[in-house]
């Protein structure tokens, strides 16, 4: 299943851009790439990087990646909701919320790492336990129809726009 494959229809337009930066992989490979991409790149990052923030009242390399790891689990939750046909309205998530509750400042870099490629390995099982059926399943999160296959390539996404605003903004 390839990001082209999906319909507009199948995510809200909030995430249009998230999927704009997927690549051109099926899901399981785009997933495995950015994994071993941000594990990479997390590896080579000096640890005193982990607590900058580039101005007043962002969020700290370490709450960045700590958010990344947490939207992963609320949409891979909500992949698995729409995967097994549970019509069930999902709410939204306050990342501003969640940031300042992840304990990011006390963690050390290799705990986060882990913590990120455990979570990753579980959305891989996931999608990979996932028919096509499944994948074309719909569901609604947030107050907008998404499918569970678009799940998938949102959690490539938003892990790429983040990357991308860690190498423009932060090192």
């Amino acid at each position: 299943m390839l990001v082209s494959d999906l319909l507009t229809s199948e995510y809200a337009p909030f995430y249009h851009n998230y999927i704009l930066s997927v690549g051109k992989n099926n899901l399981i490979t785009e997933l495995e790439n950015g994994r071993d991409e941000f594990v990479s790149f997390l590896e080579d990052v000096p640890d005193n990087k982990l607590t900058y923030s580039y101005a007043e009242g962002k969020w700290t390399l370490a709450e960045l990646v700590l958010h990344v790891i947490d939207a992963e689990r609320v949409f891979q939750y909500r992949a698995l909701r729409f995967g097994r046909n549970d019509k069930t309205a999902l709410a939204g998530f306050d990342q501003d919320i969640y940031v300042p509750q992840s304990n990011a400042g006390a963690r050390k870099k290799q705990d986060i790492i882990e913590e990120y490629k455990t979570v990753r390995e579980s959305t891989l099982s996931l999608f990979r336990s996932f028919g096509d059926e499944a994948l074309k399943r719909v569901g609604m999160a947030s107050g907008a129809n998404m499918s569970a296959r678009a799940m998938g390539f949102i959690i490539c996404g938003h892990q790429a726009h983040h990357l991308r605003i860690v190498r423009e903004r932060y090192l």
